[in-house]
C-alpha cells in the first residue's frame, strides 16, 4: 500500500514580527509548532511522511527547514522560498537545489499588491531557471488569480506546477460557480496538480460540515481527476477549524466512492511522484 503523505503542513518557531499575518483572531496558532508535534498527530492520522511548506518569505527559513527535513526523516521534502524576481535567484537556486530534501519554492502570491505579479518578466525568469532543477513550483493564490495562473502554466509548459488549497475559494459563503469555471480551465494545462488542502479555513470555522465542502472536492475531482490532486493538513493553520485528525477523516469519507488505487493516489501517490520523495513508495 502507498504511504500516505501530507503534502502541506508548516512548521515555525513563532514571533509576532515574522509571522504578522497570524491575526488576534487565531490565538491559538501564536506559539511553536516543531516536527516532533507533528508526527505525534501524523501517526494518530494515519499519515506516514509530510512535505513542509514555506510560512516566511525568508531563505533563513528554508534553510532552517532543510535543516529539519535531515534530521528527521518523516519530512521527506521542503517547498522553500527564494527570491524568485531578484537578479540574485540563479546565484541562490544553485546552492540551494543542491540539497535533495528541496523539491520546490513558493512565494506568496496571493499577498502581492500587483495580481499579474506572477507574469512579471522578472518573476517569470525565475520560473524559467527552475526548468532544469526538476525543481516543483507551488502557487499560493486566490480565486481572482486563477486566470493568471494558467497564463504561467502556459507561458512555463514543461514547469511542473501544484495549485495549493484549490485557490482559497469561498466556502463560507458557498460560492461556487465562477471558481469552479476557472479551476476546470487551469486544469486543462497538463502540468498542473492540485492540493486538496487549506479548506476548512475558508469555511465557517466552526459550524462547517463535509457537505459544505463536499462541491468544492468534486470540482477538483472533475478538473483534475484522481491522477492529479494532492493531499495536504496545512496544519497548524487548519486547526483555527479542525484538528489534524478530523481533517484526515474528512477527507478520506470525502473520496470513499473513488476506487482503492485512485484514493491511494490522492492520499499519497501523487504527491511522491510530483515532488519526486525517495524512499516513500509502498
Amino acid at each position: 500500500m502507498t504511504k500516505c503523505v501530507d503534502a502541506h503542513h508548516h512548521l515555525w518557531r513563532y514571533s509576532s514580527t515574522e509571522y504578522g499575518w497570524i491575526g488576534d483572531d487565531m490565538p491559538g496558532l501564536r506559539r511553536d509548532y516543531l516536527p516532533l508535534e507533528l508526527h505525534a498527530e501524523m501517526e494518530r492520522g494515519g499519515v506516514q511522511t509530510a512535505v513542509t511548506v514555506q510560512a516566511r518569505q525568508t531563505l533563513e527559513e528554508t534553510c532552517w527547514l532543510l535543516r529539519l527535513a535531515q534530521q528527521y526523516p518523516f519530512i521527506a521534502g521542503v517547498v522553500g522560498w527564494a527570491p524568485i524576481a531578484s537578479a540574485d535567484f540563479p546565484m541562490h537556486l544553485e546552492t540551494l537545489a543542491t540539497n535533495p530534501k528541496l523539491k520546490g519554492l513558493r512565494h506568496v502570491l496571493q499577498d502581492e499588491p500587483d495580481d499579474a505579479f506572477m507574469l512579471r518578466e522578472d518573476f517569470q525568469r525565475g520560473i524559467a531557471a527552475l526548468e532544469d532543477t526538476g525543481l516543483v513550483y507551488d502557487i499560493l493564490i486566490h480565486e481572482r488569480h486563477l486566470p493568471y495562473a494558467a497564463q504561467l502554466a502556459d507561458r512555463n509548459p514543461n514547469q511542473v506546477f501544484v495549485l495549493d488549497h484549490l485557490a482559497k475559494p469561498r466556502i463560507r459563503t458557498g460560492e461556487l460557480a465562477r471558481w469552479r469555471e476557472h479551476l476546470h480551465r487551469l486544469a486543462q494545462r497538463p502540468n498542473v496538480y492540485c492540493k486538496l488542502s487549506g479548506m476548512v479555513t475558508e469555511a465557517d470555522w466552526n459550524n462547517w460540515t463535509i457537505e459544505d465542502l463536499r462541491p468544492y472536492v468534486e470540482a477538483a475531482l472533475e478538473s483534475f481527476g484522481p491522477q492529479r490532486l494532492l493531499a495536504g493538513s496545512d496544519w497548524p493553520v487548519c486547526t483555527v477549524a479542525a484538528s489534524y485528525g478530523r481533517w484526515w477523516k474528512t477527507l478520506r469519507e470525502l473520496i470513499a466512492t473513488l476506487s482503492s488505487s485512485e484514493q491511494e493516489s490522492i492520499l499519497g501517490g501523487n504527491a511522491i511522484e510530483v515532488y519526486r520523495l525517495e524512499g516513500n513508495k509502498s
